[in-house]
């Protein structure tokens, strides 16, 4: 009898949240509203006071946003990492200005607040750190080094719910913004979606004006009042990055769970660590003692043991695919994509960290609905490759 494959990611979906989504179907009002709003206001209580939160389609429109809010546009240049997805430096583009690829540190693989002090020239305007797989970057250094050359803060967090760094929760620190991500596979879900942080008012403001078209109404305050509101202005040419209600009401109920998603993935990282800390990988940092990972991913990568015994990272894939289990690689770095490497004559050998860790890495399967036995076959398949 062959066994269920496992797949690399699922989300963890329940009775609640069909209800939440069924109740939104049966209201008449399905877009943005009630719902929405409810969820922007759950999610600032949860990252404390003085946060303005602003709910969007999706993380790429969450960094979109952020970046016109603060006035990035043409020859303007930001910093971000060259292992993180594309979208992380589109956006970047969307507004005319240049992403500027920085290495990862070796460790982490986050963000090298090294490597971006040494990118730093005069058309830099802003950092875009992404905080790799859950794990906050050394956003103190890199709030330090924004400070001192008068730069702008645009966190990349769509895998960092609920991370913390230096005892504070990711989306409560100093930066100008931060963006977190609600895809089918992250910490918690709508199923497309994203939230956008700030503690800064005119920027939610203009965020909020620009996530509509430009309008400087709600379409549910337009259409739900019991007196006449039909009228409405165009203040900017914006854009269509509304969340809905039948998303945000799936929202409601996973924010409800975000604590005990948080325990599970703990433990199935614990578990991880436990059981395959005597096999030639590198395990992923496990991270500070005032820093909380969020376990989006689990990232292996082959030691120069295995590479030398002539372990291959495609090989291992190719293992556990015959073994039942879904995996990915996160990520083909930026500096390898063809767009981005022939637009900014990116090369490989001025990203040797990255790099290395592309030729090596395997994420593995680490979803909440995950059982115990799917952990331990995926462990059993992992420990046979090597045996």
């Amino acid at each position: 009898m062959t066994r269920d494959f496992i797949p690399f990611a699922k989300p963890d979906i329940g009775d609640a949240e069909i209800a939440a989504v069924t109740d939104v179907l049966k209201s008449g009002w399905i877009t943005t509203g009630q719902k929405s709003s409810e969820f922007e206001k759950r999610f600032e209580a949860l990252l404390g006071q003085g946060i303005n939160a602003i709910a969007v389609n999706s993380a790429t429109a969450g960094l979109h946003l952020a970046l016109e809010a603060i006035g990035i546009g043409p020859g303007d240049e930001v910093i971000l990492p060259t292992l993180t997805f594309t979208a992380t430096a589109e956006v970047v583009r969307y507004l005319g200005g240049d992403p500027v690829l920085v290495d990862v540190d070796s460790g982490t693989l986050n963000l090298s607040p090294e490597r971006v002090r040494e990118a730093i020239t005069p058309r830099t305007r802003a950092i875009l750190p992404v905080h790799y797989a859950g794990l906050s970057c050394d956003m103190t250094a890199i709030l330090a080094i924004a400070a001192e050359f008068g730069l702008r803060v645009v966190e990349d967090a769509a895998h960092a719910l609920p991370a913390t760094h230096a005892g504070r929760m990711i989306g409560a620190l100093d930066s100008d913004v931060t963006v977190f991500s609600f895809y089918a596979n992250k910490t918690m879900t709508t199923g497309e979606g994203g939230m956008v942080v700030t503690r800064d008012p005119e920027l939610a403001k203009r965020m909020r004006v620009m996530r509509l078209h430009g309008i400087d109404r709600d379409a549910f305050d337009r259409f739900r009042s019991h007196v006449p509101a039909w009228y409405y202005e165009v203040i900017a040419p914006g854009f269509k990055y509304n969340l809905t209600d039948i998303a945000a009401a799936l929202g409601l109920v996973q924010l409800d769970r975000l604590g005990s998603f948080q325990d599970r993935r703990v433990r199935l990282a614990a578990r991880y660590y436990e059981t395959l800390a005597d096999l030639p990988l590198i395990l992923p940092s496990w991270g500070s003692e005032d820093g909380q990972h969020a376990w989006h991913l689990f990232v292996l990568r082959l030691d120069d043991e295995a590479l030398q015994r002539g372990h291959t990272r495609d090989a291992l894939i190719d293992h556990l695919s015959a073994a039942g289990i879904g995996t990915s690689v996160h990520y083909v770095p930026l500096h390898r994509q063809p767009y981005w490497r022939d637009s900014l004559g990116a090369r490989a050998e001025d990203f040797p960290v990255a790099e290395k860790a592309y030729q090596s890495m395997v994420s593995i399967p680490l979803f909440t609905a995950m059982s115990d036995d799917d952990q331990e076959h995926i462990i059993g398949a992992l420990r046979a490759f090597f045996a």
